[in-house]
């Protein structure tokens, strides 16, 4: 029985022994075919060639440090007009939706029983100027007679206070009169500004109180747009404030307007983190309407001759913001930045001097001190591999298909 199991074994380590070595034999090579294949994966087990990359160089321009925000569009001024007095339309000057001028009459009331009163108080005026003149000689006759002594000094006392009487009661009359024709300047009704009539809402023959509405005007030109920003601006808006002329622009319609900023609010909305300004334009063509919503966008510094680079060169991850850049000897190199200002797919950084190379495509598995290739110029794109892959890459895309 020993004999035997000694026996199995060793056939089982013999058997064991052969099919090791039958597998860590190369396999037989047919043809070229074969040669090609064992010699590219003897290569993917070294290391990798140049990375294909695309590169800009920085520009300097200088850019303008906008913010924009939706507003809204506002009215300087806007008056609902109201009589002051209690009557009866009898004329309307104006029609709906007219341009109307400062002064300009656009109602008239039914004035007769004010004039009345107006003609009335005059005459109490003319009375009492004539009384005040039959006094003013007579005093003046007894201070003759007084100096003859033909008459005492009580009688001329007397008659200087009823001058003086005379005097007091024509003023209270010419205030009177003078009221009368203001009640009766409520009868005619005229524009307290320039601007746009609203809805008319009497007619002749409307019985109207101080409660009646008659119509509004509302001044389109010059003309506001009211709309709010973070306060984390506010700091960059009152230095170009009190630098000058805030310039605004809005966009409606397809069309912009150019403003300059007009006015900063005298606090923070403590609920919404936010500030609300206005900004004045020229409306002279009535192209903006009160209430309209509008894009606006105002420009709150320039950063002259800063260095431009496109937005998907820059990189930002827990070690800070940086670009890769492309070396003498042909490697990435790591360049930090600070982006001072982003603006559609560019912004303006520091930290780069305006020589560098920067990698905009390709960047994804670089690592500091990788080898590069910078893709050839196509005929389409410009640069190679800028939204189509480069020459190099399509060739490998072609073999990696073929296979």
């Amino acid at each position: 029985m020993k004999k035997s199991t000694l026996a199995v074994l060793v056939g089982a380590a013999a058997a064991i022994g052969a099919g090791a070595w039958f597998y860590t034999q190369p396999a037989p090579q047919a043809g070229p075919g074969g040669a090609a294949q064992a010699q590219g994966q003897g290569k993917g087990g070294g290391q990798q060639g140049p990375t294909t990359v695309n590169v800009v160089a920085p520009k300097r321009q200088d850019v303008a440090v906008m913010l924009a925000a939706n507003g809204t569009v506002s009215p300087l001024s806007t008056v609902d007009l109201h009589p002051q007095t209690t009557s009866t339309i009898t004329k309307v000057h104006i029609k709906e939706g007219e341009f109307v001028k400062q002064g300009q009459v656009i109602f008239s009331l039914d004035s007769r029983s004010d004039q009345a009163n107006v003609e009335k108080a005059q005459a109490q005026v003319q009375r009492d100027r004539a009384s005040l003149m039959d006094l003013e000689r007579q005093y003046k006759r007894s201070q003759e007679l007084l100096s003859q002594n033909f008459i005492a000094q009580g009688t001329v006392d007397t008659l200087r206070s009823q001058v003086e009487a005379a005097k007091a009661l024509l003023a209270a009359d010419q205030a009177a009169a003078q009221a009368a024709q203001v009640g009766a300047g409520y009868n005619t009704i005229r524009a307290p500004l320039s601007g746009r009539v609203g809805a008319i809402n009497v007619y002749p023959g409307s019985l109207v109180q101080m409660a009646t509405s008659l119509t509004t005007i509302t001044q389109l030109n010059p003309i506001n747009v009211a709309f709010t920003l973070p306060e984390s601006a506010l700091g960059a808006l009152l230095a170009a404030k009190q630098a000058g002329k805030v310039p605004v622009q809005v966009t409606s319609g397809g069309q912009d307007f150019h403003g300059h900023l007009s006015f900063i609010d005298n606090a923070v909305d403590a609920q919404s983190g936010v500030i609300k300004v206005k900004a004045e334009f020229d409306n002279s063509a009535t192209r903006l309407w009160p209430g309209q919503y509008v894009n606006a966008r105002l420009t709150v510094q320039t950063l002259k001759d800063a260095l431009v680079v496109p937005q998907n060169a820059i990189i930002t991850n827990t070690r800070g913001t940086f670009v890769y850049t492309v070396a003498a000897d042909q490697t990435a190199q790591v360049a930090n930045i600070v982006r001072v200002h982003a603006f559609g797919p560019y912004a303006a950084v520091t930290g780069l001097t305006g020589d560098e190379k920067v990698i905009v495509e390709g960047k994804q598995n670089l690592r500091p001190g990788a080898k590069v290739k910078i893709a050839e110029a196509s005929a389409e794109g410009g640069r190679g591999g800028k939204g189509k892959p480069g020459g190099d890459e399509r060739k490998r895309e072609k073999k990696d298909s073929a296979a």
